[in-house]
């Protein structure tokens, strides 16, 4: 089967959770618990190698304190660096 993931989308959304994270001085545990996740999504989320279900971007914006269209804004603008970045490269 063919996987339809965006991986730079998965590199910005990896860096939004880390960059909220570490500024909530939460670590990955502290994270999964206020989220109602696993240590291990969040770490699999961390390192891009899965893709959150909108339940759980909205359980991640709540255990951040932060509202989910304001994580996905951030996410846009992180995920418009990474193509920017990757078109320059090329």
């Amino acid at each position: 089967m063919r996987s339809n993931q965006d991986p730079a989308l998965l590199r910005a959304f990896a860096a939004e959770i880390k960059a909220r994270r570490a500024a909530s001085a939460l670590s990955q545990e502290g994270l999964a618990f206020a989220s109602g996740v696993t240590r291990t999504f969040v770490a699999k989320l961390e390192l891009g190698q899965t893709s959150p279900s909108l339940t759980t971007i909205f359980r991640l914006a709540e255990g951040l304190g932060t509202g989910p269209d304001e994580m996905i804004h951030s996410t846009m603008k992180r995920y418009k660096k990474e193509l920017r970045g990757q078109h320059a490269s090329q």
